[in-house]
């Protein structure tokens, strides 16, 4: 019975103590400072080995401005716990309040200096410095507190965080990278904070550190990591597939490194650097691997883009690519796993090689075949239908874009199909039924369809004439046609038919557009330059101009490797055309350009 009443007691004591504790901490946080003072005095004589009650105490008096009863109890509590560095730094912290700065700094100083070789005494010295916002005295307690401990990297982490906030990028460096050596599970966090805080020429600071650590730490493979991660940052793809290779050797990795790597590449239009990562992997791996058949298309496919994106090839090059793709595709056999590489090479053929039937002929097998996965159908029948109308076989075409279109109501293969018709029509001429399908498509969930129906519906609008005049638009889209098919002296024909025939007619920005079209088609890239200066300092108010503009920086940065007038033009572009579809893009593109981490 006695042991029971003590048990009660105890119980009635904790709840008791509990309430008050909850009682001070409400008049603390509503800022009535005397009542909380002295509850948390009593707690704490109470509770002498508990410092949160003092702490809370001393900032209570603080908040008060009652320094002397302040510096009193905190005295008194230093001549009881001489070792608890917390309290130098709260004594500090109350001499500086009375701009007493030397006596605020000699007590700050004694409690780095009485710092022993315990890890938790030193980060919680540090806590007490960086909870006052002091950094610098920070440091020093986590660099004595290195020097005590006899390791380097025992706080380096810490270190880095508080050059971080100081604003010395040269250390902040060095301190995280350093912290991976102790514990390299942190490389994720510590590449997001690289990836958030540094610029360009931070990225030079990296990598000198980085090779440093890289001999002293050999071991570490994530240093070797972060350098590639450091090159792609600095868009050097070649040096960061160097290391790349270097981690899938040493770690005898699957390969999946070099290939996310050499797609990284190829979105960034390194094609040489992305066709060396997959060469590297139908080098190195064999074709069990998971990525041998991608690594195959993928080189195929950036072979074509390397040889077609600057219009900078020979007839040679495309017949050379065209038996690569026809060896492999023959290889595999035509089935789901060739399909790509059908549809790709069929596009070979008709767009770049003037071979028609052949791309036709591939098409057709490939739609025959059972069991085909129906989204690459939908993919194929629409190239398909492209050949035919290329070859003037309008029904043919229309017939397939109408099958997708019925396969794939509401998909996005569907809206494609029906923006594909919408066009057909144009051709022909039937420009209210066009149009009427363009104003539908604009509210396409395609970004591409929807931006051009709107532009689509705006030209018929603005181009069919008040006075029921419809054969300068008609003879246009008859001229677009005869791009689409390839047939560009017929098209020039035609364009200087409709300058002689309707001369004042507002098309007349148009067929500049166009003409500059074809000469960049045809590398004639002086005259396809006037064509699209003519359109934005003549027609800068006419819906062209926008396009010229884009086109004219694009041709610049990737033909004529002139990157000032494509950031010119690029600049121009979202400042003084905002509302335009291509806004969103020249931004990135001036961005990339000027060297910023564009995502």
């Amino acid at each position: 019975m006695k042991y029971l009443f003590i048990f009660i007691f105890i119980c009635i004591s904790n709840i008791v103590f509990s309430q008050d504790t909850r009682l001070a901490n409400q008049y603390y946080n509503t800022g009535e400072y005397e009542k909380a003072a002295e509850m948390y005095k009593q707690l704490f004589e109470k509770s002498k080995s508990n410092s949160y009650y003092f702490n809370r105490y001393i900032n209570c008096l603080l908040s008060l401005e009652d320094y002397e009863e302040s510096e009193k109890a905190i005295k008194k509590q230093l001549k009881k716990r001489s070792n608890d560095l917390h309290l130098y730094v709260t004594l500090g912290n109350l001499y500086e309040r009375l701009q007493q700065e030397d006596k605020a700094k000699e007590q700050y100083e004694n409690a780095i200096s009485r710092l022993n070789g315990s890890r938790a005494v030193v980060t919680q010295l540090g806590n007490a410095f960086i909870g006052l916002a002091k950094y610098d005295y920070a440091i020093q307690v986590y660099e004595r507190g290195s020097q005590l401990i006899k390791k380097g990297e025992s706080f380096a982490y810490n270190l880095g965080d508080l050059y971080r906030r100081n604003g010395n990028k040269d250390k902040m460096i060095k301190y995280y990278l350093l912290s991976i050596a102790e514990r390299p599970e942190r490389m994720t966090t510590v590449q997001t904070i690289f990836q958030r805080n540094l610029d360009s020429e931070d990225l030079e600071i990296l990598l000198k550190n980085l090779y440093a650590n890289v001999q002293e730490y050999p071991d570490v493979i994530e240093y070797t990591e972060l350098l590639q991660w450091s090159f792609i940052q600095k868009k050097d793809y070649k040096r960061a597939l160097r290391q790349a290779k270097a981690l899938d050797k040493r770690l005898s990795e699957t390969g999946i490194r070099v290939y996310n790597l050499g797609q990284v590449a190829s979105n960034a239009g390194d094609y040489p650097t992305a066709i060396e990562a997959f060469e590297y992997l139908l080098e190195e791996k064999d074709q069990t691997s998971p990525f041998y058949f991608e690594a195959k298309r993928e080189k195929l496919a950036n072979k074509r883009k390397l040889i077609t994106s600057n219009f900078d090839y020979t007839q040679q090059d495309i017949i050379e690519l065209e038996q690569e793709y026809t060896e492999f595709i023959d290889r595999l056999g035509l089935n789901t796993q060739s399909a790509f590489l059908v549809i790709e090479l069929a596009k070979l053929k008709a767009e770049y090689l003037d071979n028609l039937p052949g791309a036709i002929s591939l098409l057709d097998s490939l739609i025959s075949f059972q069991g085909m996965n129906k989204y690459i159908l939908a993919s194929a029948k629409l190239n398909l239908g492209d050949y035919y109308l290329m070859t003037e076989d309008i029904w043919e075409a229309s017939l397939l874009y109408s099958q997708v279109d019925k396969d794939f109501r509401e998909d996005f293969w569907g809206e494609k199909a029906r923006f594909k018709n919408a066009l057909l029509s144009y051709y022909n001429g039937d420009f209210e039924w066009s149009q009427a399908q363009f104003d539908i498509l604009k509210a396409s969930t395609s970004k591409l369809i929807s931006n051009d129906a709107i532009d689509r519906s705006v030209f018929i609008l603005d181009n069919m004439g008040t006075d029921s005049i419809v054969e300068p638009l008609e003879m246009y889209a008859q001229t677009e046609l005869l791009i689409f098919q390839n047939k560009y002296d017929e098209a020039i024909e035609k364009l200087d038919s409709i300058k002689t025939m309707y001369v004042a007619h507002p098309l007349r920005d148009d067929i500049l557009y166009l003409e500059a079209n074809i000469f960049k088609s045809r590398k004639n890239y002086d005259a396809a330059v006037k064509a699209y200066n003519e359109v934005i300092t003549l027609h800068p108010e006419e819906i062209r101009a926008d396009n010229s503009i884009y086109e004219l920086a694009e041709l610049y940065e990737f033909q004529l490797n002139d990157t000032g007038k494509a950031m010119e033009l690029y600049e121009k572009l979202f400042i003084e055309f905002s509302n335009s579809t291509y806004a969103v893009e020249a931004r990135k593109r001036y961005r990339k350009l000027r060297g910023d981490q564009v995502q």
